[in-house]
């Protein structure tokens, strides 16, 4: 099965043999890849108890916790990656979620669905109604989303914790955009950051 546009971006971008956390892991698919192609030390977090299952039955290291928790517990420089895959916009505090990566990694990837993509803004602006799309399938009541993140937002908040951007990649499904029209068409973003 092929790895979701933005689990590819990252899974090409870490170096083989690297020790890696990836923090709400889901079922493991990304660290199951890299743990066959990158040879990594792949170890992963989460929330979900099913999805824990479901990585354990592949073999993989999988605790199930709570990033706005549990990564305080994590010693400092453990890993050369922590990665935060489409689960930024679910934690209570983003910010501070961010510096645990970056203080138990060197590197941290965090990916997340851009709320300021078009469509979403035409679906707000002339449905009246918080959309329902392929990336945002959830209603607003029940979806694990509590912040509402945009590229330009992320990149706000990055630079005002004083933390390095080393790379970026922004997509429409498969496709990548230029970061020039970033915030308005891509539905999804990845960052390469470190301190």
């Amino acid at each position: 099965m092929a790895l979701r546009p933005d689990l590819a971006v990252i899974a090409d971008s870490v170096a083989p043999g690297s020790r890696v956390l990836d923090v709400g892991c889901g079922d493991g698919a990304l660290m199951a890849e890299l743990r066959s192609r990158k040879q990594v030390d792949a170890r992963g977090i989460e929330i979900d108890g099913a999805d824990v299952t479901r990585a354990l039955a592949r073999g993989l290291s999988v605790i199930q916790g709570d990033a706005d928790t549990d990564l305080a517990d994590y010693p400092h420089a453990s890993f050369d990656y922590v990665i935060l895959s489409q689960t930024l916009q679910t934690t209570r505090r983003p910010d501070i979620v961010i510096d645990h990566l970056l203080r138990i990694g060197t590197r941290a990837f965090v990916s997340f669905p851009n709320f300021a993509q078009w469509r979403i803004r035409l679906a707000l602006m002339f449905g009246g109604r918080m959309p329902v799309t392929k990336q945002l399938p959830d209603r607003w009541y029940d979806t694990p989303n509590i912040h509402h993140v945009t590229i330009d937002d992320f990149r706000s908040l990055i630079a005002e914790r004083g933390i390095r951007i080393e790379r970026q990649w922004f997509l429409r499904g498969e496709k990548r955009i230029s970061e020039t029209v970033a915030n308005l068409t891509a539905e999804h973003a990845v960052f390469l950051l470190s301190r």
